[in-house]
């Protein structure tokens, strides 16, 4: 088990007034990641609403503020107690039995062009066996293949321009992953944590995005940009791709920062909590119950 502690910051200047926001910054709350305590403030005197997405866990914070500063202010501490499994013993689930709640991962969408990549999938991967060690060789060929490099790309830059371009951040070593994934017919989400572990020389700690491979009823974390350590991941949200999972969606016109974070791993005597390190084993922090569908 780990015990995780972070804030995330988030600076405003709001032009005009009835700017709505929609946040995905809170903490996800699974039967493997128990929140111990959180706080959120917020400078305006604004009404809030807070929904639970009861199919990924993720919450949503919406207000709507008025013209001036608004300043967003979110902390929480987390304990993560993962599931450990054997790669060499995790298969793949056959389509024919995948529950419904996970056949929307397999299809294409807007950044992960799956539709497009089957041929190279095959040629690079369709040979291998099926199981937790085609999906690790899909990671580690991303790796290779795209190398990390901060500002490379934008908000419209999908799976296809990164295996185009071979540079990019670690939304774009996501993309590209999960649409090798899907053209193999192998389930993959796109999931946002913070980059707890992440060498400082790559800039200040921040949003991280990652994957979650569905393999033998659950979701097994890769992080193909190799850049942080999984162990240490807080799961925020879960989509599609990043068209999903945006930490904030705002209608309005606003200047903003680059959010501010910070994230620790917390340790006491006599206690169960362990520093996060990279582990050769699967890790897994959700699986779906067995009625699931």
């Amino acid at each position: 088990m780990v015990r995780i502690q972070f804030a995330i910051n988030l600076q405003y200047e709001l032009l005009y007034p009835g700017t709505d926001f929609v946040f995905n910054i809170h903490a996800a709350q699974t039967a493997s990641q128990r929140l111990i305590s959180e706080q959120l403030l917020i400078s305006q005197p604004v009404l809030t609403a807070i929904h639970h997405h009861p199919a990924t866990a993720a919450r949503y914070l919406r207000l709507t503020a008025g013209p001036g500063p608004l300043n967003i202010d979110y902390r929480a501490t987390i304990d993560i107690d993962h599931h450990v499994g054997d790669p060499d013993k995790i298969g793949e689930t056959p389509v024919a039995k995948l529950p419904l709640s996970v056949l929307t991962y397999i299809y294409p969408s807007r950044y992960c062009q799956s539709d497009r990549l089957g041929l190279l999938a095959m040629n690079e991967f369709g040979m291998m066996p099926k199981g937790y060690r085609r999906v690790e060789a899909i990671q580690d060929w991303v790796r290779r293949q795209v190398t990390f490099r901060s500002n490379t790309s934008n908000s419209n830059t999908s799976a296809i321009d990164t295996l185009t371009d071979r540079v990019g951040v670690c939304r774009d070593f996501a993309h590209l992953m999960i649409a090798l994934c899907r053209a193999l017919s192998i389930p993959a989400r796109f999931t946002t944590g913070i980059d707890y572990g992440a060498d400082p020389a790559l800039g200040p700690t921040d949003f991280h995005a990652y994957v979650e491979v569905f393999l033998d009823n659950r979701w097994y974390i890769f992080d193909p940009s190799g850049t942080a350590i999984p162990m240490g991941f807080v799961r925020i949200g879960t989509g599609r791709d990043a068209a999903d999972v945006s930490y904030a969606t705002i209608f309005g016109s606003v200047t903003s920062p680059p959010p501010l974070i910070s994230v620790s791993a917390l340790e006491a005597p006599g206690q169960p909590w362990e520093q996060p390190r990279h582990r050769p084993e699967a890790l897994s922090t959700d699986a779906l119950p067995a009625n699931a569908g």
